[in-house]
């Protein structure tokens, strides 16, 4: 059965808005949204208001369940998903604990997630961050795709960042974008 997932890239973090001003990586964890991202997700939320989803997946990275909630409210069930995390290589893609999201963000279910669940393994960066390699990412990605397609759902919202949807689309998606995937299930 054709499904239709929209993919929406969370909108501008903290982190986001100094790197583009630097180029450094300004150690900020779990970067939240910035004054302009929750700008960015009020405008979004009025122009995606007429789309009706079956269901919403959010990353667990604060900035995309910011995003996922201004944007959707309740108006769908939401899920959070850390298969479609961001790539592990900056300090803003570091998690926090799934404890410390459930007492944030009490109306969502977390008790799927590891503690820790973000990636830890790979190189450590001159910040000491883990860099999650280039082929545990390419195999996330083949694995987030192969589980969107399984769903039963019809019209999917996906919530998530960059370079994630860089590697399942081939394209770079700006802040607030929302960008169609067709899958057969």
């Amino acid at each position: 059965m054709p499904k239709t997932v929209h993919l929406i890239r969370h909108g501008q973090s903290t982190f986001n808005a100094i790197h583009e001003q630097t180029g450094h990586d300004p150690l900020i964890y779990d970067a939240p949204l910035s004054v302009l991202g929750h700008e960015q997700v009020k405008a979004a939320s009025l122009a995606y208001a007429d789309q009706r989803y079956d269901i919403v997946f959010t990353s667990p990275l604060t900035r995309a369940i910011q995003t996922a909630r201004g944007i959707f409210g309740n108006r769908a069930p939401m899920l959070v998903n850390a298969s479609h995390s961001e790539w592990m290589n900056w300090s803003c893609n570091m998690g926090r604990p799934a404890s410390h999201l459930a007492a944030e963000f009490p109306d969502l279910d977390f008790n799927h997630l590891t503690e820790d669940w973000w990636h830890k393994g790979g190189p450590i960066n001159a910040h000491g961050i883990p860099c999650e390699p280039l082929e545990s990412l390419l195999d996330r990605v083949a694995s987030f795709r192969s589980m969107i397609a399984a769903r039963r759902e019809e019209n999917i919202a996906v919530v998530g960042h960059g370079d994630f949807f860089y590697h399942l689309t081939d394209r770079f998606m700006s802040n607030c974008e929302r960008a169609e995937m067709k899958l057969v299930g």
